[in-house]
């Protein structure tokens, strides 16, 4: 590849990013993605600006980013109807040294087993098709994805460079994005077309067992940036898997980067040893229980708030959102239903109860049917009589993308009985922040819920504000279409054999981590 350093490089942005679970009833459609184009794609990162250290050198050419909170698979008509324009904006776009496939790594199309590799394909037909623009090379892809990503072989192999997170939660999103970006041009400056090593562990958890807040993950993650760092190298990355999607590729993954081949295969190979060997001491991030056994300990402990996670109905790991479970055994809690403790729950979708509440106004008594509408497998909708005490609606709120997921403003309604106050959303919507419960402005919804004894929030590890706001907290082991549980879900179309759920597999030896050496893409 013939160096670039005397001219202005040309790079596009785009991708589709979410992550889908494939034991969740909910659907998914155009309608849940936020689609950015044009300056407002741009105005997404820093490394765009006309300030920023890369203004004079690159050329940022904005594509299609369309991103989504989690949920179930993506229907196939709606994902060909992104791909379909991300691939025109490219051929449109005319010659490109390269691009930053801004992606997530875990979404599922409804008809394919591998849809990240899928649309990268198409993404690389469409750049080879435009070329570069000195007509000399071949565009390059520089993925940056989240680490509860799948990586298989023929994803991995269109793809020039690949990073993800490193942080878990996401506290480095953005860092990553622009990790990726700066391989990029650095690459394309040099004019280096860097080897891959890749290799799957089969070994496939979920999130709240590899969070980087607790060994052996903190290590491992830790040891990436090290890793990178030896001559010959330039990334480092290991993904965890997607544990709620039923799909060959669901596994771990490592992919080592770099000029230097044989050092890239032996660090992804010592990787991949030092995750198998360690499969067995990952641990979930934080005390758990049945729901029943965390109401119980919540309302008995002087901590205060005490969060409790409804890990099984996650909507921001792909869970429905509508399950009333929790809400239930909130209300089987005497001490809960009197009014001697107070307790909150946020985030059951529910937009015919939401409508109810708006009709009748703050003040007014209601009886509706709640949730287990979406997903009706864990009891249906739960018969709730209360007063409305708020309500906010959509237009009061202000859309954001934080991490690549999209939280738009909801319709949302608080109802409260006896001691509980439940908050009811039109569409799925993640509590992560002061400002989700609160409102962002005067007018809000107007909940302080470091006012309750007890917090039961749709989430699986706390994010950040959750966590510092906690006196304590129990991750509650739920059904939903995110279990945590993994065997109780049923996958069949893995790999077998497939640690956890094959727990002696490989009991006389390891298994063969020999990484696949996977040369430059060919000029």
């Amino acid at each position: 590849m013939t160096p670039t350093a005397t001219r202005r490089l040309r790079i596009g942005i785009g991708g589709i990013g979410i992550e889908s679970s494939t034991f969740c009833p909910h659907r998914s459609t155009t309608d849940d993605f936020r689609q950015t184009r044009g300056q407002d794609l741009l105005d997404r990162y820093t490394w765009t600006r006309p300030d920023s250290d890369f203004a004079a050198a690159v050329e940022w050419v904005p594509l299609l980013h369309a991103t989504s909170l989690p949920g179930g698979p993506v229907e196939a008509e709606s994902y060909l109807t992104l791909k379909d324009e991300l691939v025109t904006r490219i051929r449109a776009a005319g010659p490109l040294d390269g691009l930053v496939h801004d992606i997530h790594g875990a979404m599922s199309v409804i008809g394919l087993t591998d849809a990240e590799a899928d649309l990268t394909e198409a993404v690389r037909a469409a750049l080879d098709s435009v070329g570069t623009p000195d007509g000399t090379g071949r565009p390059m892809i520089s993925a940056a994805m989240d680490l509860h990503g799948n990586v298989s072989r023929r994803f991995a192999e269109p793809v020039d460079l690949l990073t993800a997170h490193r942080l878990a939660p996401h506290e480095d999103a953005w860092e990553t994005r622009e990790r990726a970006a700066r391989n990029l041009v650095r690459c394309l400056r040099d004019g280096t077309r860097p080897h891959r090593a890749w290799v799957q562990v089969p070994v496939l958890l979920p999130g709240e067992k590899t969070s980087t807040r607790l060994e052996p993950a903190k290590s491992l993650y830790a040891s990436l940036a090290e890793i990178e760092k030896l001559p010959g190298l330039l990334d480092a990355a290991l993904w965890v898997g997607y544990a709620w999607a039923d799909e060959p590729r669901c596994r771990a993954a490592i992919v080592v980067t770099g000029e230097d081949a044989e050092l890239a295969a032996a660090e992804a190979g010592k990787l991949a040893r030092r995750y198998w060997d360690a499969r067995r001491d990952f641990v979930f991030v934080g005390p758990t229980g049945s729901a029943e056994e965390c109401v119980e300990r919540a309302v008995a402990s002087g901590k205060r708030p005490f969060l409790i996670s409804d890990s099984g109905d996650n909507p921001t790991a792909g869970g429905a959102g509508d399950l009333a479970y929790m809400l239930g055994k909130l209300l089987e809690n005497e001490a809960i239903r009197s009014g001697r403790v107070s307790a909150l729950h946020p985030g059951i979708t529910d937009p015919a109860a939401v409508a109810r509440c708006f009709v009748a106004g703050v003040g007014a008594e209601v009886a509706l049917s709640v949730g287990g509408k979406v997903d009706p497998r864990h009891g249906g909708p739960y018969e709730l009589n209360g007063t409305v005490i708020a309500l906010q609606r959509a237009t009061d709120q202000k859309d954001r993308a934080e991490g690549g997921a999209y939280d738009r403003g909801v319709d949302m309604a608080a109802v409260r009985t006896g001691g509980l106050t439940v908050i009811l959303v039109e569409r799925r919507k993640p509590f992560h922040t002061l400002a989700d419960f609160m409102g962002p402005r005067e007018g809000g919804l107007g909940i302080d819920p470091r006012t309750y004894d007890i917090v039961a929030v749709k989430i699986g590890y706390l994010e950040p504000e959750l966590y510092d706001m906690a006196a304590d907290w129990l991750l509650a082991l739920t059904p939903g279409g995110v279990d945590q549980d993994l065997p109780r879900l049923g996958h069949h179309r893995v790999e077998r054999p497939l640690y956890p759920l094959d727990e002696d597999a490989y009991a006389d030896g390891a298994p063969d981590l020999t990484p696949v050496r996977l040369p430059p893409l060919a000029v």
